[in-house]
C-alpha cells in the first residue's frame, strides 16, 4: 500500500535511509530511487519526481535522515550531563554508527559532493548537520562565536568522515582515534580563543546583537 506524505520534503525524508541502502548497489541515481522506493511501499515513479534534482537531493536526503534520528535518539536532556566535548563525541559518533552499514554509499556520496558545481551545497549541509549538533549540545552562542563553532565543528565532521570512509581498522579505532584527536584541538582552541577576546566582551558587538535578535530572551 502506498502511503502518503504531506509534502515532497517528508517523502524524501522517509526515503533517505533507503536510499543509502540502494546507494551502495545503484549509486545515487533513479535506480536507487526507484529501488528505495519500492523497499518502502511508495510509488516509484511519485519517489523519482521528489528527486528529480539529482544526486544531491537524494545526498541530502539522507543526510537529513541522519539529522533527525540523531535529535530524537540524543534530545538536549540527554546530553546535559556531559562535559562538552563528551557532548560532541557522542553526537559525531552517533552519525558514524549510523553511516557504519552503508561506506560504499558514503565513499560515492563523498566524490559526489567534491564535485566543484556541488560544493555550495554540500557547504550548507554540512553547516546545518553541525547547527544541529551544536544546538542539541546545548550552544546558545549568539554573537560571532555562534558561526566559528558551526564552521570549526563542520570542518571537523568532515575530515572525520574522509578517515571513516576508508577506514578498515577493528571497530573503527583509527577512526575514534583521529576525532579524540579533533575534539582535544578544538577545545584548545576555544579555550584560547576565550581567554584572548573575553576583554573585548563588554563592548558593544553588531553580531551579538543580531544573535540575540535570532534568540529572543524567554
Amino acid at each position: 500500500m502506498t502511503q502518503d506524505f504531506a509534502s515532497l520534503e517528508a517523502m524524501r525524508l522517509a526515503l533517505g535511509p533507503a536510499l543509502a541502502e540502494a546507494a551502495v548497489w545503484d549509486g545515487w541515481s533513479d535506480a536507487a530511487v526507484r529501488s528505495a522506493a519500492a523497499s518502502r511501499g511508495i510509488d516509484a515513479d511519485a519517489a523519482v519526481f521528489a528527486f528529480q534534482g539529482g544526486p544531491m537531493v537524494q545526498i541530502a536526503a539522507w543526510i537529513g535522515s541522519i539529522d533527525t534520528a540523531m535529535a530524537a535518539a540524543l534530545p538536549a536532556e540527554t546530553l546535559a550531563a556531559m562535559k562538552i566535548r563528551e557532548r560532541i563525541r557522542t553526537l559525531v559518533q552517533f552519525r558514524l554508527d549510523g553511516i557504519a552499514p552503508h561506506k560504499e554509499a558514503l565513499r560515492r556520496a563523498l566524490a559526489i559532493m567534491a564535485m566543484p558545481q556541488n560544493a555550495p551545497r554540500a557547504l550548507r549541509l554540512g553547516w546545518h548537520s553541525a547547527d544541529a549538533m551544536w544546538r542539541l549540545a546545548g550552544d546558545t552562542a549568539t554573537d560571532y562565536n555562534h558561526y566559528t563553532k558551526r564552521m570549526t565543528l563542520g570542518t571537523l565532521y568532515a575530515a572525520t568522515l574522509a578517515v571513516f570512509a576508508d577506514d578498515t581498522s577493528p571497530d573503527h579505532a583509527e577512526t575514534r582515534a583521529f576525532l579524540d584527536r579533533r575534539i582535544e584541538g578544538v577545545m584548545k582552541f576555544e579555550a584560547a580563543k576565550a581567554r584572548l577576546l573575553r576583554p573585548r566582551e563588554a563592548g558593544f558587538s553588531p553580531a551579538r546583537l543580531l544573535g540575540r535578535l535570532r534568540y529572543p530572551a524567554r
